[in-house]
């Protein structure tokens, strides 16, 4: 009778005081909760979850150990094959990866994967309880650039092995994305991110940050003078498009990526902090992902009345359906088939509307959705006092530039093979920095893969 359980909600902030404040808005589930999910899960035999989660979780044996009440020995079952299942539990799109493949999906509601997952790390945590198993050391060094989720998914699994590893992060506090990237209200830095980063510490694994690789030293040093015997690269995608319109430089028109790491990263949400970070009365946030999402639900917070412009439709919006749904609840405006022709600004070169067009789907592009086609003299303007640009990322060329033999794609992006293997031996890469800017889960399951690629390259040496 499992199948007839229906799914156990998961207890939320009030959308009207969450809008005023930066704490976490998903509460998470209770032991009690917990349980009564985990009595959900069919354990099938070739469990179809576990197939596309890109890390691999045993899902069924860890969500087994719940339903039986055995925390611990859940949180054993996770943390051997994720670094930071706090820190998915939270954000992975769940819903088009292990749930999406949940038999009970079929006809009902998959079981909630990701609530459990969060559950497990959260309990850990506050239990105190670390797993800290590894091989000894076997003598040989790995540098590890970036401290993000590929980062930290193949400094984890190296230093497992046994290899001592090296993180170099550029910015002054470790996580990369998770820091600086994702806001408060759903990634809390300090008992989430930073907990989960000292667990990485914890298997002797050493950061170092303000560290810029291409600048500070450079992949060819750390090999050379260092005397590391291999090197990953996990700097991600952090370099911000733009549209390309006019009125592009006047003063208020951001990045999503600098907005977000002001509020971030350098706490500009906070009034103890002096970070500067202007929102106006009125904020359009141009793009549709998860990232859009981020900058539109901050800003609000911040005090702006705040309007999502998408050229396609909600169908097509690429952010997972619960941001958009905890965005509406908040009060933000999208308009839907809207693509920005022209930012317009006052004598002082200041923001004061953007001038759009309304758009029609056509036929489907290379990704499949079908394609905004523009519907001629429908031009209208939109009054706001900051446009906040969010149409994705691309990689910093500066590791590529700074390093010979290293081959880029035309999108900026190291090439490299499934294995993470680049275009120069014993230098592996995983994460957005190869694939441009994608989820969490994909650069840690990328990490993975490289660690292992990394461990049979060195014992081949």
């Amino acid at each position: 009778m499992r199948n007839k359980i229906p799914r156990v909600p998961v207890r939320e902030q009030d959308p009207k005081e969450r809008v005023k404040n930066f704490s976490e808005v998903c509460y998470g589930y209770n032991e009690q909760e917990a349980m009564l999910e985990a009595s959900r899960c069919l354990g099938c035999k070739n469990p179809a979850c576990v197939k596309d989660c890109p890390v691999n979780i045993q899902i069924p044996q860890f969500i087994y150990q719940v339903e039986l009440g055995n925390f611990e020995e859940a949180a054993r079952i996770l943390f051997t094959d994720s670094s930071l299942p706090a820190v998915c539990g939270r954000v992975c799109p769940q819903e088009t990866q292990c749930e999406g493949k949940c038999i009970l999906g079929v006809k009902g509601e998959p079981v909630a994967i990701g609530k459990l997952e969060r559950f497990v790390a959260d309990w850990s945590r506050q239990k105190g309880i670390k797993f800290t198993d590894r091989k000894p050391l076997n003598g040989k060094r790995v540098a590890v650039i970036g401290s993000g989720p590929a980062g930290v998914a193949c400094a984890t699994d190296l230093a497992k092995m046994g290899y001592d590893v090296t993180i170099f992060e550029a910015l002054h506090e470790p996580g990369g994305v998770l820091q600086y990237g994702i806001p408060e209200f759903r990634l809390p830095k300090e008992d989430v991110v930073k907990a989960e980063i000292d667990n990485v510490r914890s298997l002797g694994v050493k950061i170092e940050t303000n560290v810029v690789v291409g600048r500070t030293v450079t992949i060819d040093s750390l090999m050379d003078d260092e005397g590391f015997s291999a090197i990953f690269i996990g700097s991600g995608a952090g370099l911000p498009k733009f549209m390309g319109i006019p009125g592009e430089n006047l003063n208020a028109v951001v990045s999503a990526n600098e907005f977000l790491t002001r509020s971030n990263l350098m706490r500009a949400y906070d009034p103890e902090y002096e970070t500067p970070i202007y929102v106006g009365k009125r904020v359009a946030v141009v793009g549709g992902g998860n990232v859009a999402m981020d900058a539109a639900r901050t800003a609000q917070r911040l005090g702006a009345q705040v309007t999502v412009v998408y050229r396609r439709t909600e169908k097509e919006l690429p952010a997972r359906v619960e941001e958009v749904h905890h965005a509406k609840e908040e009060g933000i405006v999208f308009r839907m088939l809207t693509n920005p022709v022209e930012v317009l600004g006052d004598e002082r070169g200041w923001v004061r509307g953007l001038t759009c067009i309304k758009m029609e789907l056509g036929e489907p592009d290379a990704s499949g959705r079908r394609s905004p086609v523009p519907i001629p003299d429908s031009n209208f303007d939109i009054e706001t006092d900051v446009v906040i640009m969010s149409l994705g990322t691309s990689p910093n060329p500066l590791i590529a530039n700074t390093t010979p033999g290293l081959q880029t794609n035309r999108w900026d992006c190291l090439v490299a093979d499934e294995s993470g293997a680049t275009t120069r031996p014993g230098i592996f890469a995983g994460g957005d920095v190869v694939t441009g800017a994608a989820t969490v889960i994909l650069a840690m399951g990328a990490g993975r893969k490289a660690a292992e690629a990394i461990d049979l390259y060195l014992q081949g040496k």
